[in-house]
């Protein structure tokens, strides 16, 4: 990522010393090596190949009218994620942490800025909390797993500080992009029809 900017050299170069003393700080834990276990489950919990997969699969499978909106809205919340996320890496690209070995994990790209990880698990928390809203009972793990999804970026080294504050903040847009664009629950049913016929007809008896 180059930059000519002085003011905005100094916030990347004090976003690299954060998130460095972040890790320094955690790594000194006794359970770091637990943290570090967990941290994994978490990116694999928020990884975009299997959102997409599992939510296809969702919507596949338990054929509902009555979910229909819901679940057609979040795939398209899902889609636009992917878009956003993979047209920022492309103009700013800035490096990840580390150059890790275990692509497969964390995806293709080399860029960090900003976290898809991050944009997904915010999307998905304000999706069912102010778009599809969930009982309470649901929501404070999905909180808890949310931001739990962030912190394991910075301890996993896959981004910076910066990387995932930008991710929440986009994600959180996302879901208000969609709230303004709500598809109904007509447009939702034609979709799925489209999709697949013979789940809307299952559906629709």
């Amino acid at each position: 990522m180059k930059t000519s900017s002085p003011a905005l050299k100094y916030l990347l170069e004090k976003d690299v010393q954060v998130s460095k003393h972040f890790v320094v700080a955690v790594s000194n834990l006794s359970f770091f090596k637990s943290l570090r276990i967990h941290s994994r489950f978490l990116e694999i919990s928020c990884d975009g190949i299997a959102w997409f997969a599992s939510w296809i699969a969702f919507i596949w499978l338990l054929s509902s009218k009555d979910l229909y909106q819901m679940q057609v809205n979040m795939l398209f919340g899902l889609v636009l994620d992917v878009v956003v996320v993979a047209v920022l890496k492309a103009l700013v690209r800035r490096r990840r942490p580390v150059a890790s070995k275990d692509m497969m994990t964390i995806g293709p790209d080399k860029f960090s800025f900003p976290s898809g990880h991050a944009s997904r698990a915010f999307f998905v928390l304000l999706f069912f909390a102010k778009l599809y809203p969930l009982h309470i009972v649901f929501l404070m793990p999905m909180t808890a797993w949310a931001v739990s999804v962030a912190i394991s970026r910075l301890i996993l080294q896959r981004h910076y500080v910066l990387d995932i504050c930008a991710g929440a903040v986009i994600g959180i847009l996302e879901a208000l992009v969609i709230g303004l664009f709500w598809i109904s629950e007509k447009s939702a049913f034609d979709i799925v029809g489209f999709l697949s016929s013979e789940n809307v007809d299952s559906a629709a008896e």
